[in-house]
């Protein structure tokens, strides 16, 4: 049975892993393949800064929560193995900072050692009178991506650097199933008027005395339009901007100035950190994530797609939770098929 990934973000690797893992024993043969025009530097997953927090409030949509739960308890679970600094993932603690008193976020249960932040605390902190604070896992996409693509490797997964311009394309040489995790290129494949870019813009600095994670809430501003400071492996990630609609890539020197302004306000000692370099990437957005079959009919042929994409600003947070259900899916076709576990009895 052949299935084809298009997408080699996180999402995209972590689907091709999650399927491997769940049928290699039990369909034989199975062939995964990758196709993706970009890969690992060049993905947004490698350009984020790779700290596991999605957005305060899930609004209702628990499934997406139980997705982040799923994702950090594995993440965490790698830690108990030395293959953890090669994966890029590692524990860290800081603030969540608010200019309002605000409900408990829906992933206080998930993280470890949530709770509010006490006034000593905010003292640090002007501007802010509310907050919390709690130890967080990183996972850090330029080390994450190319573990991931090693490990696929090593099992006999295919690469193949191209762009992919529809379904029928790979349907037509052979794929039984495709796999869509493309994020943001999603709407070149099959139209979604609810996908839309929100473009990041981040700063990457080198300042190795900071320890600790900053993210501020501003509840009139929205998601990640205020500043934020996540210290990584190496270097530290300096955000932000949330431009839903935005299509640039390119780094904006007006963004750049605010971004570095607000975050010096919040952090001084910032004024004294080497700026490495700018990036800018275009996270994926939607109301919620699109995890779901499609069978969508070529002429006389039926092309069995899974979608797995809109992952917005939180793809390293909620990865591996939804590469399991694409996996569960996909699953699903192959039984239907008569090439699952069930046909070999």
């Amino acid at each position: 049975m052949r299935v084809a990934v298009i997408g080699a973000g996180v999402i995209g690797l972590s689907t091709a892993q999650s399927i491997y893992e769940q049928y290699h024993s039990i369909i034989s043969p199975l062939t995964i393949e990758v196709y993706a025009d970009r890969f690992t530097p060049l993905t947004t997953s490698d350009g984020a800064a790779g700290f596991w927090q999605p957005y305060l409030y899930d609004n209702g949509n628990i499934q997406e929560t139980k997705w982040n739960k799923e994702t950090f308890d594995y993440l965490l679970s790698c830690l108990s193995s030395p293959e953890s600094v090669k994966m890029g993932v590692f524990l860290q603690s800081g603030y969540n900072l608010c200019t309002e008193p605000a409900p408990d976020p829906s992933f206080k249960d998930i993280v470890l050692g949530f709770r509010q932040l006490t006034e000593r605390e905010l003292q640090m902190f002007p501007g802010y009178n509310y907050g919390w604070f709690n130890t967080a896992l990183m996972v850090e996409g330029k080390t994450y991506l190319p573990w991931l693509m090693e490990w696929l490797q090593e099992r006999g997964v295919k690469f193949y650097q191209r762009k992919i311009e529809s379904f029928k394309e790979l349907a037509e040489t052979g794929a039984d199933v495709i796999m869509n995790c493309t994020g943001m290129r999603s709407g070149e494949l099959q139209p979604d008027p609810e996908l839309k870019p929100g473009r990041g813009q981040i700063v990457k600095v080198d300042a190795p005395w900071l320890k600790h994670w900053i993210l501020t809430h501003d509840f009139t501003a929205g998601t990640y339009n205020s500043p934020y400071i996540i210290p990584g492996s190496r270097l530290v990630t300096v955000g932000g901007v949330f431009q839903l609609g935005n299509w640039s890539e390119e780094n904006n020197s007006t963004d750049h100035k605010n971004i570095w302004e607000s975050a010096c306000q919040l952090e001084p000692s910032l004024k004294h950190a080497r700026i490495v370099e700018d990036w800018s990437g275009l996270r994926p957005s939607r109301s919620k994530v699109r995890l779901e079959r499609e069978a969508i009919q070529s002429g006389a042929t039926t092309i069995e797609v899974v979608h797995n994409y809109g992952h917005g600003g939180f793809g390293l947070t909620i990865h591996r939770g939804c590469a399991q259900e694409a996996a569960r899916l996909f699953g699903q076709i192959a039984e239907q098929k008569g090439k699952g576990p069930k046909a070999r009895l």
